[in-house]
């Protein structure tokens, strides 16, 4: 009894003992699985080029989180390039000008480089005041003053440096002090270095106030000449205006130069007195318009020849352009047409061609002094070597108010 006892206490033991093994290799079995699973599951992606669920998820995460930094930054930028932008919006008006200014300035340098190479390519050497361009061009001038004249007006030039054109150091003061430059303009003659031609270097080695252009002299020929002038002078000297004027006109420099400084700010200037005249077709008449069917029966507006006055950006647009700008028989008429389509500003200014005295003395007295006096009848001052100095007198604006004048 005893011992059947005993083997029926120790049969319920060996059962606990062995049920609670059991469950220790099951659990073991079981981790050591997944272990050897899920190692096997990352080789056989890795070995196979097959991205995990892990992996895509972690690639996801990152691009998102990249867009979103991509996305911060972007408007972060356009926050930066608005309040750029409205600074700039802001500062406008003097952007559109220093523009302004800087094609000026490229037009004019192409321009010149223009010349330059023609000159090269065409065998004529550079004159001497070409040369020159570089270093006056490091000075800023206010106006250019151009008298137009011809080889038989000598006698017309010396009336105007003994009344409104300064001579010697006043003239040098001038150009330094208030940026004037004034030249008589005038080209050679068709035999180069001929009579004609020694006549002036003769005279302008004796005075030193001529500008040669590369131009052969004709009365025909002067919207030619007044083309090559404004491209040669545009070339020479950086200012501000360009003036073209005949020798028998009488002119007051420092009214000229407060006039002009009025416009300073304004682009595309084309100042003088304006006219609209009929159209002359009928041969042998003055001023014929050999090309009258190009205009009906008057003329475009357009500033009167005996004194106009143009911008920078005018003169070096005629510079850049000369070989396809057109050429009427009467120079006033052809200006007019080269500006034509574009954005000029016509300035109709009646005190640039008053009458001779007592017309312009009149406006003196009141307060009013012309710039320029002249007889309409005579296209200038009639008879202007013997008259010019009554004008001068009786119209003159005096020798302080020259250097007074504001420029």
């Amino acid at each position: 009894m005893t011992f059947k006892n005993r083997g029926v206490a120790e049969r319920p033991s060996r059962s606990v003992v062995s049920q609670k093994w059991s469950l220790f290799l099951c659990l073991g079995s079981f981790c050591a699985g997944m272990i050897f699973t899920n190692r096997m599951w990352i080789i056989s992606e890795t070995k196979g080029g097959i991205t995990r669920t892990t992996t895509v998820e972690a690639e996801r995460l990152k691009l998102v989180s990249e867009g979103c930094i991509t996305k911060f930054l972007q408007q972060k930028d356009i926050e930066l390039v608005s309040k750029d932008i409205f600074g700039k919006v802001s500062n406008t008006p003097h952007a559109i000008q220093t523009l302004d200014k800087t094609i000026s300035n490229l037009e004019m340098e192409l321009a010149e480089a223009k010349l330059t190479q023609e000159s090269i390519l065409s065998g004529v050497p550079i004159s001497e005041e070409i040369e020159k361009s570089e270093s006056q061009r490091k000075r800023k001038y206010f106006m250019v003053v151009g008298i137009n004249t011809a080889f038989s007006s000598r006698k017309r030039r010396d009336s105007v440096r003994t009344t409104w054109m300064p001579q010697g150091e006043k003239r040098r003061k001038l150009e330094v002090e208030k940026g004037i430059i004034i030249r008589f303009v005038i080209g050679h003659s068709a035999t180069l270095g001929g009579i004609l031609d020694r006549a002036i270097e003769a005279e302008d080695k004796k005075h030193g106030d001529f500008l040669r252009l590369d131009h052969i002299e004709g009365y025909l020929e002067l919207s030619a000449k007044t083309k090559t002038y404004f491209a040669t002078a545009v070339n020479l000297w950086d200012a501000e205006y360009y003036i073209k004027v005949d020798d028998d006109v009488h002119v007051n420099i420092g009214t000229l130069g407060e006039t002009l400084a009025r416009h300073r700010k304004k682009p595309r200037i084309y100042i003088g007195c304006m006219k609209s005249g009929p159209v002359l077709s009928r041969k042998g008449v003055r001023y014929h318009e050999p090309e009258y069917w190009k205009f009906g029966d008057k003329y475009f507006r357009h500033a009167t020849g005996q004194i106009y006055a143009i911008s920078k950006d005018l003169a070096t647009y005629i510079s850049a352009n000369q070989h396809v700008l057109h050429k009427y028989t009467n120079e006033d008429v052809s200006l007019g047409a080269w500006f034509i389509g574009l954005d000029v500003q016509h300035i109709d200014d009646r005190r640039l061609c008053c009458g001779t005295p007592p017309d312009c003395e009149w406006k003196a007295q009141a307060g009013n002094i012309c710039v320029a006096s002249f007889d309409w009848t005579c296209s200038g001052i009639c008879g202007s070597v013997d008259r010019i100095k009554e004008v001068h007198r009786r119209c003159g604006e005096g020798e302080d108010a020259l250097w007074k004048a504001a420029s």
